[in-house]
């Protein structure tokens, strides 16, 4: 079985991203605190005065995005503390505390995360036998930091460190909403529990900071020399030295099970390479080959960068995607159907070149379209079939199965080809619905100002291809009858033969979804995930996306 993200991305969208707030490029806003939902609940005994709190926000400019918020959650508590009571931390900011210390360990170094100031508060107040003196000021200080920093902190590592940069980052689905008034009044009143838990972030986001957490004791315990490439591909039953490094890097990945150091290519390390080879995106086929060695030389340092930068995405999707959508993740060159929370099927898909890239954005499916006519698109039509027709005129239309048509879909000479040299040509050229059209049988739209669509083709033989980047941007299905009937599957008048039926006439077909069975689809960019069978999946980055957002996330 191939790979599977988990229900939740599910990144995606692992795919994954829908009904969401829409970004205009700038700082995103927090979402206005419901004070309809608010209940009184007992409060510690000691206040803030308002004024302490005015003059905090002056003194701390960085907290000023956020100073209505933190104004308004002091002023529905009637200024009564939150984190420290009887000058010490309460259990909730010890929670707060340490899940910052934790994701500075982990990678993320943003300022955002944990300020120097507030680091010296809460370490003095937190060593209850301390020589620090904590004096009478420190501690409504450190109290009002401790609700900024709440704010401060959700916006940007549950709602994104690169918020600002979204379209430049070439992302086009809408993020999330974050209610961090509410979620931090929620984090107040439990007990016994953490904030790290209950965190507002995708499910896929929460797995992915696990594995970080186990590649960071690799990188920082583990050194390893470079493997060399083997002379031929090393398969079941061979022994060499290079078999015995292997095994010792696929053991500490977690693909091969317990502890064999010998050089002996054996039914287990076959196992352990076809394992690692799924979850790397490499042909699967159990053989150490210079492709798994070039794959197992990557630094763990990188492996960390990758799933920080692909945590960056998640912290823009939904907590909870739709119960029901169609995830394509652009590095995997798979589509995942989602229905009732739960993977239904996947398939290959191919997606476009990187220079005309497949556009991460999403929007509703809503139109399946059988025997489709393909209007060749200004690209080209001007780079490839104007010149053909200019040729061998009506001879070129009749290989390529194509007509020209004017306004009403009245078919023209292609005499008329010859009298526009440049661009304005005022006609359409359409291939005719049949087996050598560029759509194939069926296409699916959800409609968008991309003009990207999903589906099938006659070149059925590139979804045997390992990496399948060779369109011009729209998306090519392997299974568009799967695809078709399950998206009709409530219709009970669109039987099998129907649409084997459709799809093999030469009249263009139009269905058009009811309402309630349109379906969401997003299409995303996920190089590092956890599938559902728990493994770490990595994939290159096709687009040069990582290498935007880590210049951006990390400065290079």
């Amino acid at each position: 079985m191939s790979i599977r993200f988990y229900t939740s991305i599910s990144l995606l969208f692992l795919l994954a991203f829908v009904a969401c707030q829409s970004n205009s490029g700038e700082r995103k806003r927090l979402k206005a605190r419901d004070t309809v939902h608010y209940t009184k609940q007992e409060y510690i005994e000691k206040t803030l005065d308002s004024n302490q709190l005015n003059s905090f926000l002056a003194a701390h400019p960085n907290y000023q995005p956020y100073g209505e918020f933190i104004k308004n959650f002091y002023r529905q508590r009637d200024y009564h503390y939150a984190w420290i009571n009887k000058d010490t931390l309460t259990e909730q900011a010890g929670n707060f505390v340490n899940m910052m210390k934790n994701d500075a360990a982990f990678g993320l170094q943003d300022s955002t995360v944990r300020t120097p100031e507030l680091k010296m508060l809460t370490d003095s107040l937190a060593l209850t036998d301390s020589t620090m003196a904590v004096s009478a000021a420190d501690i409504p200080r450190t109290e009002m930091m401790l609700t900024a920093q709440f704010f401060s902190y959700g916006n940007k590592v549950w709602g994104g460190l690169t918020s600002d940069n979204a379209k430049d980052l070439e992302w086009f689905i809408p993020r999330k909403k974050l209610d961090l008034a509410s979620i931090l009044d929620s984090a107040l009143s439990k007990t016994g529990g953490n904030i790290e838990s209950n965190a507002p972030v995708n499910p896929q986001y929460k797995m992915l900071r696990e594995r970080l957490k186990q590649l960071a004791v690799i990188n920082e315990k583990t050194k390893w020399d470079t493997l060399a490439a083997p002379t031929k591909s090393l398969k079941k039953g061979d022994s060499s030295a290079l078999i015995a490094n292997v095994k010792l890097r696929l053991e500490a990945f977690g693909d091969l099970p317990g502890h064999d150091s010998s050089g002996t290519f054996d039914l287990a390390t076959d196992t352990a390479v076809r394992n690692y080879q799924t979850r790397m995106g490499l042909k699967v086929d159990g053989q150490i080959s210079s492709a798994v060695t070039k794959s197992l030389n990557v630094p763990v340092s990188q492996r960390i960068s990758q799933i920080l930068l692909n945590m960056e995405r998640l912290r823009w999707v939904p907590v909870e995607p739709p119960k029901t959508y169609i995830l394509v993740n652009i590095p995997e060159f798979r589509m995942h159907v989602y229905q009732d929370s739960k993977l239904a099927w996947s398939c290959n898909v191919v997606v476009g070149t990187p220079g005309t890239h497949t556009v991460v954005f999403s929007n509703e499916l809503k139109y399946v379209v059988f025997s489709p006519y393909w209007n060749v698109p200004p690209g080209i039509l001007y780079k490839e079939v104007l010149p053909g027709i200019r040729r061998s005129g009506a001879g070129y239309l009749a290989r390529q199965n194509m007509e020209i048509v004017g306004a009403g879909g009245k078919v023209v000479s292609p005499s008329v080809a010859s009298k526009y040299a440049g661009k304005g040509f005022p006609y359409t050229v359409r291939q005719l619905p049949g087996g050598k059209n560029s759509l194939g049988k069926v296409k699916f739209l959800f409609p968008n100002e991309y003009n990207i669509y999903l589906h099938d083709t006659p070149a059925k033989y590139l979804f045997g291809q390992n990496k399948r980047s060779f369109s011009h941007g729209c998306i090519r299905v392997e299974e568009p009858k799967h695809l078709a009937m399950w998206l009709l599957r409530n219709d009970t008048s669109w039987t099998e033969q129907k649409i084997d039926d459709a799809m093999n006439a030469s009249k263009e077909k139009y269905v058009t979804l009811k309402e309630s069975e349109r379906v969401p689809v997003f299409i995303g960019y996920f190089t590092a995930w956890v599938d559902s069978e728990g493994r770490l999946n990595f994939r290159d980055d096709v687009y040069g996306h990582d290498a935007k957002l880590a210049a951006t996330l990390f400065g290079k």
